[in-house]
């Protein structure tokens, strides 16, 4: 036989092991189901490219523990003294399950006594954070999914850089694969200034590379520990300026009151993580007095834990809603579960609209949301497209009674693989004033009926179906 044909052949059967092992350690994992036949079809399809998607994306690390259980309680230990000095408050009868389950399954504090603000653009956004990094006296902890070297960029690393020569503890925590566009001499600058800058989960190939997959998406600034920051923006220029085609829509708050312990808290916590230091001065959790009448957990979700706590509180909001809810997303893959618990809520007569961009930030997800129309459509949900340029926020209001602004898409992503923040806020104040936002959207926005939509070409039908496929990858 010729040496070329034995090579050939020894590289096959070598080849089609590594495959049929992999195969094998994704059904042993016991994942969700959907997700596990995805990455079969693309390891039998598309071998190589799904090796090393694998590789790369798709090594789970849910059983491994980020902190331990004696750190952990040092660092919420003085919240918790916080909360218990706190006059007992009244608690919506209808979410004291879903307090319950947020308190269960994350320890997240509900904090009473908390002034909420809304800000639906990059530009109010950007000047109420500087305005009030600039009142800082003691401590700036900032941490973004993504942190460019542009004029916002820029522009933020400059009072930060300015407050730390006035004598401010200033931390940045910076997520490696969200900002890798971003060169380390960026933040040397604000390190050459006494600031302290780490990087979440750094890459480093070929050894880490599983760490890729599993991302700090979450976005809180706190100042003093008394006022935070929580949603959807990053600090990069586009935020505020949005793209040729389109404003660039989203949705962020700013909580002042004791609920920030809880921002404070996750802060601290990933900065444990990434600098295996241990803040739990009494600095960082001040005493405050109350502020206004919001009642707020700020909850916390990761890869790593067993549940998978904004999910299923979600789940639990559409499901428990009375008579409405609505929700912004800028990439709709949701998991079994949330896609029921709306499907359900519109059966039983529920006012549950859903908004997403018309034209989103990337085509495969675009394709992917659009795949999953049809079977909300079917069950009464109203889904509107956002015209007027790309829709990014997350949030959702229900009832005039409870809402929520954070990270968190309804994707598998969120859900599964990224570090998410999320504030829910129980109280009617907030509620209205979200729910005013979600209406002026829908004014730039076109209803989709089930009708029309059944009716999109057959090419477009064949292309979101070939997405779905790999959607829980996605």
């Amino acid at each position: 036989m010729d040496p070329n044909e034995i090579l050939k052949t020894v590289y096959s059967i070598l080849f089609s092991g590594v495959i049929i092992s992999t195969i094998i350690v994704i059904i042993l994992d016991n994942r969700n189901p959907v997700k596990t036949i995805a990455w079969i079809l693309i390891l039998l399809f598309l071998p190589w490219v799904g090796l090393v998607f694998y590789l790369f994306f798709g090594r789970s690390t849910r059983r491994e523990r980020i902190i331990g259980r004696k750190i952990y309680n040092k660092l919420i230990k003085k919240p918790i003294e916080a909360f218990e000095e706190q006059k007992p408050g009244d608690v919506p009868p209808e979410y004291e399950r879903l307090m319950k389950f947020f308190w269960d399954t994350t320890q997240a504090l509900p904090f009473d006594g908390n002034q909420v603000d809304a800000y639906t653009d990059g530009y109010t956004k950007l000047a109420a954070l500087i305005k009030e990094l600039y009142k800082a006296k003691q401590h700036i902890h900032l941490q973004y999914y993504i942190f460019l070297d542009d004029a916002v960029g820029r522009l933020i690393r400059d009072v930060l850089i300015d407050k730390a020569k006035e004598g401010v503890e200033v931390r940045v925590l910076y997520d490696d694969v969200g900002s890798w566009k971003t060169r380390n001499d960026f933040f040397e600058e604000m390190r050459d200034a006494g600031i302290e800058v780490r990087s979440f989960l750094k890459v480093r190939f070929p050894l880490f590379t599983s760490r890729v997959n599993y991302r700090n998406h979450r976005k809180i600034v706190v100042i003093d520990g008394k006022v935070g920051f929580v949603g959807g923006m990053n600090l990069a220029e586009r935020y505020v300026k949005g793209f040729t085609w389109g404003v660039w829509r989203d949705t962020h708050i700013r909580i002042k009151g004791k609920a920030v312990h809880g921002l404070q808290t996750s802060f601290l916590l990933d900065w444990y993580f990434v600098d295996r230091t241990l803040l739990t001065s009494a600095c960082y959790y001040p005493r405050l007095e109350s502020y206004g009448d919001s009642l707020i957990q700020v909850v916390t979700s990761d890869p790593i834990g067993p549940w998978k706590e904004i999910m299923q509180g979600l789940t639990m909001a559409i499901t428990g809603a009375q008579k409405y809810i609505y929700i912004q997303t800028p990439y709709f893959l949701p998991t079994e579960t949330i896609l029921a618990a709306m499907q359900t809520a519109a059966l039983a007569g529920v006012d549950v609209r859903l908004m997403i961009p018309k034209r989103a930030d990337s085509s495969i997800t675009q394709w992917g949301s659009r795949s999953y129309l049809s079977d909300i459509l079917m069950a009464g949900v109203k889904v509107y497209f956002y015209q007027k340029g790309f829709l990014h926020s997350k949030m959702m209001v229900s009832d005039d009674k409870l809402s929520t602004v954070g990270s968190t898409n309804i994707d598998f992503r969120s859900f599964e693989h990224n570090f998410e923040v999320n504030a829910f806020i129980y109280d009617m104040e907030s509620a209205l004033m979200l729910k005013d936002v979600f209406l002026q959207d829908q004014r730039e926005c076109i209803r989709i009926s089930p009708k029309a939509w059944s009716k999109r070409p057959l090419h477009q039908k064949a292309i979101e179906s070939a997405v779905r496929l790999i959607a829980p990858l996605l």
